[in-house]
Parts: C-alpha cells; structure tokens; sequence
C-alpha cells in the first residue's frame, strides 16, 4: 500500500499514547496525517506538559476535525490505515454507528469501507453493556480493538514502559518495525521451571 497513517487523538484519558506514536513515528519513514478533536486538544494541556502546537508539529499534515471535506475523509486517499489513541467512548459510537459528523470519525468510517486497518484505542473503564456493544459493533465492521492494558513480563520500570509497550502493540498491528519493549522470551519461564526442580 502506502507509507501514509492518520492518526486521531480524542479527548479520553491517555493522550500520550497518541503524542508517543507520533514520536516514534517521527524516527520512521511513516507519513502521518494528524487529526486531534477539541477535547483531544484540551486533554493534552490537562495531562501533559506539550503544547498542542509541538504536537500538531510533530506530524506531517494536520487537519481541524470540522474539516469533513480533507483529504484523509475520502477513500481515493490511499494510506495504511488509521490509529484512534485514545478513542473516547463518543468517538467509538459515532464509529460503530457510522454517525460520521466530522472529519476523525468520517476518516476513521473511511478506513472500514475500504477494508483498511483501523486500531480503536479505547480509553474508559469500567465498561457498560452499551460500551461492550459498541466495541463489539466496531470489531465486526473490521475495526480492530487494541486497549492500552499493560503487561507486565518484560518488567516495566517507569510509565514510559507501560506506554510504550501500548504503543508498541499498535505498530505490531500497524505492521512497523520497533524496539519499543521487550518481547516474550519464554527462556525466562523455562529457567523458573528448572528452579522448581
């Protein structure tokens, strides 16, 4: 396909995840297209030290969310898929209910029609039934559901771990190389076994 991603950043909790991806993406050869709702924007002054200028900065192309018109709204606009981190629980509706009033939610109906990748980074706990419906609504029009939900075998030492190991899941999905966090190495499991022996 194309070295081309959108990338949304909602206003859920966990803003930096999205900020994280777009670094890391800065250090590839990955064309990012940027789309950060209000609350997106209003999230990061809350949670994080950057401006939301260093982060529009930190992508190749950014888009206003009232843009429903841009390039990333049509299916001609070929990319790899699109990553919505964090994805807030509105978002998610307007996803699976393909309520598509403005241009995040319009990109991220785009990439389903197409048949593209499309990563849902839900941001919320604990869940409703109607939160599980919409994951499930999303997940069979092709959406693929990845939660921040840390693990803990490569033993994460700061919060940079935890978030990066996140971020990590979403570029094995994206299908980009990283070295963002250990992987399984079950040589750790056979050395405790020989120990109990």
């Amino acid at each position: 396909m194309t070295n081309r991603l959108i990338i949304g950043i909602t206003g859920a909790s966990g803003v930096i995840y999205g900020v994280r991806m777009l670094e890391v993406l800065k250090t590839r050869d990955i064309e990012t297209h940027l789309i950060i709702s209000e609350p997106g924007k209003l999230n990061i002054r809350i949670e994080t030290d950057y401006d939301v200028n260093e982060v529009l900065a930190m992508a190749d192309f950014t888009y206003t969310n009232k843009d429903i018109a841009a390039s990333v709204a049509s299916g001609s606009f070929l990319c790899m898929g699109m990553v919505v981190m964090p994805c807030t629980i509105k978002t998610l509706s307007g996803i699976a209910n393909s309520y598509a009033d403005n241009l995040l939610i319009r990109s991220a109906d785009t990439q389903l029609k197409e048949k593209r990748k499309l990563a849902i980074v839900l941001r919320e706990t604990p869940l409703h039934k109607g939160h599980l419906r919409l994951l499930t609504q999303a997940a069979d029009m092709g959406a693929q559901i990845i939660p921040p939900m840390p693990a803990f075998y490569h033993h994460p030492k700061t919060i940079d771990d935890i978030i990066n190991q996140s971020v990590g899941k979403v570029m094995d999905y994206m299908g980009i190389t990283h070295h963002l966090f250990k992987r399984w190495d079950n040589s750790t499991s056979d050395k405790l076994k020989k120990k109990e022996l």
